[in-house]
């Protein structure tokens, strides 16, 4: 459990999620058929610094969830590892994966869904403290005060339900409860988009505040890049199922690499109506492939603008481009990083 203030806090290596589309029949298992896989995550390999947001965006079926879910071991990787503090999270037991589940947790897309009707927000908050044993009798009711004080929860809901409270509500009930056991790493996922937007806003808010004042560090998921442009630190883009950029936030919005991710930016509406009205808009032509059967090669290669026929071919690497901006496209190289100045039909970034 060592290690120095520059290592990660969580590392990801190689991580894939296939879940087969079918349980194979027994004249396939006879004939030695192998199932059709959906291809969730493919090959992943990232590090999240202690103290850092990492925020990962990407269209709707990209693997954003269940990769968040695949670090917390909530659905079991393929294969590959997830490392926390140098323990491999993806080959505990179940015993010690729970008590290594005090460290690590999960804020979910719907709150409502999230939180047992059952139980009220006391019981919710109290579930953790009990399970990790971390106060018993008087001491659970402070603690589930305490952290109802801290999300901005008024003790006197203490004894309510769940469907009595507003979205947003239910949304800082289960961040109460996901700061509950006192944890280091946190997966938000999706934490503001079943929200109102005059709630979003507050709800952000609170989560940075949290993570100033407790020192947390974020794995935030979001189709919204003006939200993960807002929180995070440094921003993974993916797409079906693969990590094709990473760098600094302020980097990527700037000086996006992959043409995948400079046209999910230019989806991004700009509040100046002067700026907005001469920005051009990337349009991607096609649909997202289908995860059970992605294209070979690159696999952006089928909407790509910039496509020549070695990218139908040749499956890239997730390279470093530019200092710390990684980028998966044999079209641009250290010394061609720009692939719109990229001569006709080049390479540059295939080994020579």
């Amino acid at each position: 459990m060592g290690g120095t203030a520059t290592d990660p806090l969580v590392r990801v290596e190689d991580l894939e999620v296939h879940f087969p589309l079918a349980a194979p029949s027994l004249a396939d298992r006879l004939r030695g058929r192998r199932p059709r896989l959906v291809k969730a995550v493919d090959g992943v390999s990232l590090d999240i610094m202690p103290g850092e947001t990492l925020g990962l965006v990407g269209e709707s079926g990209c693997g954003k969830t269940t990769l968040g879910r695949a670090i917390l071991r909530l659905v079991e990787p393929t294969s590959g590892r997830v490392l926390m503090r140098g323990v491999d999270i993806a080959s505990l037991p179940h015993d010690e994966l729970r008590r290594q589940r005090r460290h690590m947790q999960m804020i979910f897309q719907d709150p409502y869904a999230s939180l047992d009707p059952r139980m009220t927000v006391g019981q919710i908050i109290a579930e953790p403290i009990r399970t990790h044993r971390l106060a018993s009798g008087d001491g659970v009711r402070d603690r589930v005060r305490d952290l109802m004080a801290t999300v901005g929860l008024s003790e006197r809901f203490i004894n309510r339900y769940p469907h009595e409270f507003s979205g947003g509500q239910q949304q800082r009930i289960g961040i109460a409860r996901a700061l509950a056991s006192t944890p280091d790493f946190i997966v938000a996922d999706e934490p503001i988009s079943a929200l109102d937007v005059s709630i979003q806003a507050q709800i952000i808010n609170l989560i940075e505040r949290l993570q100033r004042e407790r020192k947390l560090t974020y794995l935030f998921i979001s189709h919204d890049l003006r939200a993960i442009r807002h929180t995070s630190d440094r921003v993974a883009v993916m797409y079906l199922g693969q990590v094709v950029e990473l760098a600094d936030a302020k980097r990527v919005y700037a000086r996006p690499l992959m043409p995948y991710t400079r046209a999910l930016i230019s989806a991004v509406p700009v509040p100046d109506p002067a700026v907005e009205s001469k920005r051009q808009r990337i349009v991607l032509k096609g649909d997202v492939p289908s995860p059970i059967d992605p294209p070979p090669g690159c696999r952006f290669s089928t909407r790509c603008p910039f496509v020549v026929e070695a990218c139908h071919a040749v499956t890239p690497a997730l390279l470093e481009i530019e200092p710390a901006h990684f980028a998966r496209c044999i079209r641009i190289s250290p010394e061609y990083p720009d692939i719109e100045r990229v001569p006709p039909g080049a390479t540059p970034g295939l080994p020579q």
